[in-house]
């Protein structure tokens, strides 16, 4: 059975995508089949600029999938949370039209990592849904990206936070270095994490991931 596992991120600027496709080159030099797949994306007509920059990293063109439109089912034009993005477009976020993609993507692959959008409590829309929910409701489990910047401290346990409340497994905490521009704060921070990952989710990895610098 495909190990589906979704990426999120402590911020929308924490770099998830880039992480997405760092794990998944990752995962394929093991041995292992995969795909990436973005939850839902917003900012772009047409295509999706987080699965190109997946596909870049992964160090291949495409997929079969991503012609189907299967990598990237909901893409919204405006560059806003998805709720205002459907709000703007006027329709609204298709969960089962994602979750369709999503079966039809995992059946072929051994692994597949599904990007949100922004951090896991981005709304989906005015009624309370939040992207949180969505890996919640398919028992998936979360890997988690972070960084090193001033604050990210505060962000990284709030979302940790909200995955334990919730009984929600962590897969993994991606420390991405890319943002690591004063490195006291930057080794202090991951020092941190590890506490606190080592504290409340024992036994998952911390995996620092290298910056294209």
């Amino acid at each position: 059975m495909s190990e589906i596992i979704f990426v999120s991120g402590t911020d929308t600027d924490a770099g998830k995508s880039y992480a997405t496709g760092w794990l998944a080159a990752r995962l394929a030099a093991e041995g292992k089949s995969v795909a990436t797949m973005k939850f839902v994306q917003t900012g772009n007509v047409g295509r999706s600029e987080d699965i190109e920059v997946h596909r870049r990293i992964m160090g291949i063109d495409s997929i079969p999938e991503d012609a189907l439109g299967l990598t990237a089912p909901e893409i919204f034009s405006y560059p806003a949370s998805p709720s205002l993005a459907a709000k703007i477009d006027g329709r609204p976020v298709d969960l089962n039209k994602i979750e369709r993609a999503m079966e039809q993507l995992a059946a072929g692959y051994d692994t597949l990592l599904v990007e949100g959008a922004g951090g896991l409590m981005v709304p989906l829309d005015y009624e309370g849904a939040l992207t949180i929910d969505f890996p919640l409701a398919n028992n998936m489990p979360v890997a988690l990206v972070t960084n090193g910047k001033l604050g990210s401290i505060n962000h990284t346990v709030l979302a940790l936070e909200a995955l334990r409340t919730r009984g929600m497994k962590l897969h993994s905490l991606l420390y991405n270095t890319h943002f690591d521009y004063d490195p006291v704060i930057a080794a202090d921070s991951l020092d941190y994490m590890k506490l606190y990952v080592g504290k409340y989710f024992p036994g998952t990895p911390v995996i620092t991931i290298p910056s294209l610098k």
